[in-house]
């Protein structure tokens, strides 16, 4: 990985109604492919694309093969605490979440050095 700031991609598209969600985490891993610190945060709706049951997602053939690439390469998901499910299902594939709260998103955003928003 790169020793410069990271890449922050930023998701909080409701990944049940939008394929921006899809999106931005194809763009994310592609960015992550490239050998670059790339940090993914899910905000609001965004947690979603955790959600074990992909058939409710837009293109969740797609967003299951996305996470688990990630998660194959150690990228974890910082997640907003506000907004995690509590549904025992969610997360069920066990991807490396860091819960954050709003004050700590932001302080990922002040570090990076570009920025995805979906």
């Amino acid at each position: 990985m790169s020793s410069s700031p990271p890449v922050i991609v930023l998701i909080s598209t409701d990944p049940r109604v939008s394929h921006r969600a899809n999106e931005a985490m194809r763009i994310g891993l592609g960015v992550v492919a490239g050998e670059n610190d790339v940090t993914f945060v899910l905000l609001g709706a965004g947690v979603h694309l955790l959600d074990e049951d992909t058939d409710d997602l837009v293109d969740g053939d797609e967003i299951a093969k996305f996470r688990a690439n990630l998660k194959s390469l150690g990228v974890p998901f910082h997640v907003e605490k506000d907004a995690v499910p509590t549904d025992a299902s969610w997360n069920a594939d066990g991807h490396a979440v860091i819960p954050v709260t709003r004050d700590e998103i932001a302080t990922l955003v002040q570090r990076g050095r570009r920025f995805l928003v979906f």
